[in-house]
């Protein structure tokens, strides 16, 4: 980072921490604030990344706000933990008590493309995550605390004392269900047609894979099933003869389908297409982020250092209204010209912009996103 871009991005970000920006000021606070540590990572305008401070514990809501207005950080953490003593230099002399339940939806887990486009594919896991956790999971939409990252993602809190003390094991099962992570076809397949939570999501995930093994030529239907572990093509001949009676059993009568030798080879957990048709029915959460019990989490109300918006708590009920990349914009209009590493198209506050490789003069907004992603720097000087 040049040093006329890294002055201009702590501007931005001092203008606002000191609430000269838009939405400044309205910092969260978790709670049990004094049982927290806090980390923070700042711009650096050598060609060197700056490392994270850590280790550091804050008395009052205060406290932080005068480290956020004097420091201007570029990325703002504390502990999903609640520790006896969070200031202490090693994690073995802190003396965890518990922790928040966190699940993180990233989308660069999910989804590649433009921005805008991985934005929208990450919000529909999101709403996938919050109908598993409030109609199956027994937790309440209270009980979830909502935040846009601040760059390609959401985080979602469960900060009740029911999951506080929960290990790393029990947490795994969780992000496991959510994630469709172990199904098997017998535990699936298995009871009433209608079936509910995983039962109804695998088959429906079944018939969609029967679905499309029905569009395919017959040629590339023989080639995928004998493909199968233990699929002859007699077998599969006989089992493309009664595809159709197949998939009126698949959704009237699953559990016969046990019995079927092709569709057992189909279900098996090492066949990709099957198991891509589970992964579009799951969640896709992060699962080393839910299993730490010892996490640094983006700090709501924070700025993003690596794209210069706000880290948004929202309601579940602003979720569907909600775009992040107008919501959660902090920094206006003002025009702002910057050197592009290489030509690019870009919404933001409404408006798309063609940006051409070298000079470009654009809002002041999109010019503080490039400059956090490294796609440009200051230019004009």
């Amino acid at each position: 980072m040049k040093p006329a871009t890294y002055e201009f991005l702590r501007q931005r970000f001092s203008a606002y921490y000191n609430g000269d920006a838009q939405g400044a000021g309205a910092v969260y606070i978790p709670e049990a604030l004094t049982e927290r540590e806090w980390g923070f990572i700042f711009f650096s305008s050598g060609a060197k990344a700056a490392g994270m401070r850590r280790h550091l514990s804050f008395s009052s809501p205060e406290e932080v706000h005068t480290y956020l207005n004097t420091m201007t950080p570029a990325h703002v953490y504390y502990s999903t933990a609640y520790y006896a003593r969070p200031g202490a230099g090693q994690m073995s002399d802190k003396g965890w008590l518990g922790a928040d339940l966190i699940f993180d939806l990233d989308a660069d887990h999910i989804v590649r493309g433009p921005y805008d486009v991985m934005l929208a594919r990450v919000k529909e896991e999101l709403f996938k995550l919050i109908d598993m956790l409030t109609a199956e999971l027994g937790f309440s939409e209270r009980d979830l605390r909502i935040n846009f990252s601040g760059s390609r993602g959401y985080h979602i809190h469960v900060p009740t004392l029911a999951v506080r003390g929960w290990d790393s094991a029990e947490r795994r099962e969780l992000v496991n269900y959510v994630s469709g992570t172990g199904l098997s076809a017998e535990s699936m397949l298995a009871g009433p047609a209608r079936g509910r939570g995983w039962q109804k999501r695998y088959r429906a995930a079944l018939l969609a894979e029967l679905d499309r093994i029905a569009a395919l030529d017959r040629d590339a239907q023989t080639g995928y099933l004998t493909g199968l572990r233990g699929i002859s093509d007699k077998f599969a001949a006989g089992f493309l003869q009664n595809l159709d009676a197949t998939r009126t059993t698949a959704a009237a009568m699953p559990e016969r389908l046990l019995e079927n030798k092709v569709i057992r080879a189909v279900t098996n957990p090492e066949n990709k297409p099957f198991q891509d048709q589970i992964l579009g029915m799951a969640a896709q959460a992060d699962e080393p982020v839910t299993t730490d019990i010892k996490r640094l989490i983006r700090h709501p109300g924070s700025l993003h250092g690596g794209s210069g918006m706000r880290v948004t708590p929202l309601e579940i009920s602003r979720l569907a209204a909600f775009d992040p990349l107008i919501d959660a914009v902090v920094f206006g209009e003002r025009q702002v010209t910057v050197e592009c590493s290489f030509p690019l198209s870009m919404p933001i506050l409404g408006n798309r912009y063609d940006l051409a490789a070298g000079s470009n003069t654009v809002p002041e907004a999109l010019a503080v996103f490039l400059c956090c992603r490294g796609i440009a720097e200051i230019g004009g000087v």
